[in-house]
């Protein structure tokens, strides 16, 4: 064979050789480059099954925490989900009603009222599982307070959960109390009421002639005696409330006649106080209201009294009385430009012996009861009552009354 030849052929078969070493070599590279990327996501994936090993150990962890308060809970616990069914109790919640925990998981509402120690719940619940804070007395030394709240995640309703108070001892507590308030109350009234009218009989001269002085001192004192009087009264009204026995003498009478009774000697104060006082009434004949006019007096009373009472002289106490035929109703209001009632206190206006701050500042007289007995009155009767006020202009009190 030609020398040159030879020299072509190995030439030809280095330059292969060259080209498949080149080969293998750029090969071992991305094979050591998948075997580095194969070993690195071993090693992530290994770190991510540690968190989630850590993260489940960290969950199971928190549910026996909640596990452990639930049921540890001193409240009693029932929690429906979407459907209504019981998905979840505690040992407070089986207590109360005596059950068993395997008996009631997983029974819908139907099924759950036809229990009968679960009965007088059921029938507060409902069909909608919404209650905020109604009583259920299971037995007389066992009193609930039944409350509900909606459970929401991201915007969409859960479950819902149902709290069980015990408040027997609360109950027996404001019992114990208003006996004592009614008992005091009534011992006291006799006295006040004989002090009252051995007063009358001198100011009046029945038992002889008295010096200017003496009139000064003695109508102070017989001031002073009324206010008593209208204190222990209230006291009693208070306590006739809370035992629920308020109302008695329900009839048919006219509102407008009712408020008439009131109001004309409401005219007479207002005029020495130099208050502006009027009252407005519909010019056709309105329907007649059930009521126990005793007491829809005495809430009207009270309106006028306050109205009065904390309006300055100049000032003006309007009192009107509308009939709605499309909603059936009476709907009375007292608006005054008297001191207005501080926007921070009048979540409490209702409340027992509540008075406001400015009120208090302008040393004005009153019990603190007159809007707790007025509410009672209105809500007992199946109406509604409410205000709007703002400090240093006024306030306008109303109630509407079904007919």
């Amino acid at each position: 064979m030609p020398k040159n030849q030879n020299k072509g052929r190995r030439q030809k078969e280095e330059v292969e050789l060259s080209g498949i070493h080149e080969r293998r070599k750029t090969e071992l590279k991305e094979l050591e480059r998948r075997t580095k990327e194969i070993a690195e996501s071993r090693k992530a994936l290994m770190n991510i099954l540690e968190d989630a090993e850590i993260a489940r150990v960290e969950a199971e962890g928190e549910r026996d925490k909640t596990l452990a308060i639930i049921e540890n809970f001193p409240e009693g616990l029932l929690f429906f989900d979407q459907k209504n069914e019981l998905s979840s109790t505690n040992p407070k919640a089986r207590d109360f009603f005596d059950l068993e925990r395997e008996n009631i998981l997983g029974k819908d509402l139907e099924t759950l009222r036809e229990i009968p120690s679960l009965l007088p719940l059921m029938e507060i619940l409902g069909e909608e599982l919404e209650v905020y804070q109604k009583e259920l007395k299971l037995t007389e030394r066992l009193v609930l307070k039944v409350s509900t709240i909606t459970i929401m995640s991201a915007e969409e309703k859960v479950g819902t959960l149902v709290i069980l108070r015990d408040i027997t001892r609360e109950k027996i507590i404001e019992r114990l109390k208003t006996e004592f308030v009614s008992i005091a109350a009534h011992q006291l009234r006799t006295p006040l009421s004989a002090i009252k009218w051995t007063l009358r009989m001198i100011l009046d001269g029945d038992l002889g002639e008295i010096s200017q002085e003496q009139r000064k001192f003695l109508e102070g004192t017989y001031g002073s005696n009324e206010r008593m009087i209208k204190l222990i009264n209230d006291l009693l009204n208070v306590t006739r409330i809370e035992e629920g026995r308020f109302l008695y003498n329900i009839q048919s009478r006219d509102i407008i006649e009712i408020a008439e009774g009131v109001i004309d000697p409401m005219k007479e104060i207002a005029k020495r106080k130099k208050v502006k006082f009027s009252f407005k009434t519909p010019k056709r004949e309105i329907p007649k209201v059930k009521v126990d006019s005793e007491k829809v007096s005495l809430a009207i009373q009270n309106l006028i009294d306050n109205a009065i009472h904390y309006t300055k002289s100049g000032g003006e106490v309007k009192v009107s009385l509308r009939y709605s035929k499309k909603e059936k109703q009476i709907l009375f209001s007292v608006k005054d430009s008297g001191i207005g009632i501080p926007k921070e206190q009048q979540k409490r206006v209702f409340t027992r012996f509540f008075r406001a701050a400015n009120a208090i500042r302008a040393e004005t007289e009153g019990t603190g009861l007159g809007l707790f007995i007025a509410r009672n009155v209105i809500e007992a009767h199946q109406g509604k009552i409410w205000f709007e006020s703002v400090e240093g202009k006024g306030t306008t009190f109303y109630f509407t009354l079904p007919t």
